[in-house]
């Protein structure tokens, strides 16, 4: 599969997975996502898959410091219905890496090793998104203000173009190139901004 070359500059994830340890699916239960492997599970690249992706990411480490995270080991909440704008699909993405699911999720063996009802909608006291260790309640919200991010003048102008077929193929390959770098500032120019990826340390 050929993609952006930046996607492999994006910062890996791994984890510790008891449940993929204990059926033998990895060795030592370990698990390792890159950004390419939310791209394939959403089938594209956009600011809301990344920024998904990102905030999974800041959360985690913020959470384990420099231990290995387990995966398993978070509960989620998120502030919206799982029905409203994007909430779903970064839902989609903050379940692969952690493993927290909704109620449709594996129930577990002999009361270990579940995962539903470990991801919420609709929270109150919630800023977008929490991440909350279930061993000892620790958790941060984490929240992104993709307004601070530069768009191009012509991205929009582009996307109608393409979307209404009155699009050339460079001005087709223009929009990709141009939409692309905006995923890339996103994380790669200001993942570490403060001031667009906000964390609230809780208790």
């Amino acid at each position: 599969m050929q993609y952006p070359a930046f996607f492999d500059d994006i910062p890996r994830l791994t984890v510790y997975d008891p449940l993929a340890g204990f059926l033998g699916s990895t060795l030592g239960g370990i698990i390792d996502y890159s950004y390419v492997d939310v791209v394939k599970l959403t089938g594209h690249s956009c600011p809301t898959v990344a920024s998904a992706y990102w905030m999974t990411y800041l959360a985690i480490r913020c959470l384990y410091g420099s231990e290995l995270p387990c995966r398993g080991g978070l509960r989620v909440e998120f502030s919206e219905p799982r029905t409203e704008g994007v909430t779903g699909v970064m839902a989609n993405v903050v379940q692969m890496l952690t493993g927290a699911a909704g109620d449709d999720g594996f129930k577990g063996l002999s009361g270990i090793f579940y995962r539903n009802g470990l991801m919420n909608f609709e929270v109150g006291g919630t800023r977008k998104i929490r991440f909350q260790l279930r061993d000892n309640l620790r958790h941060v919200d984490v929240s992104v203000d993709m307004s601070r991010i530069p768009i191009s003048r012509n991205l929009k102008t582009l996307m109608q173009k393409c979307l209404h077929s009155e699009a050339t193929p460079s001005e087709l390959s223009l929009f990709g190139d141009l939409w692309q770098e905006r995923v890339k500032n996103l994380i790669l120019k200001y993942g570490e901004d403060r001031d667009v990826f906000r964390i609230i340390e809780g208790r």
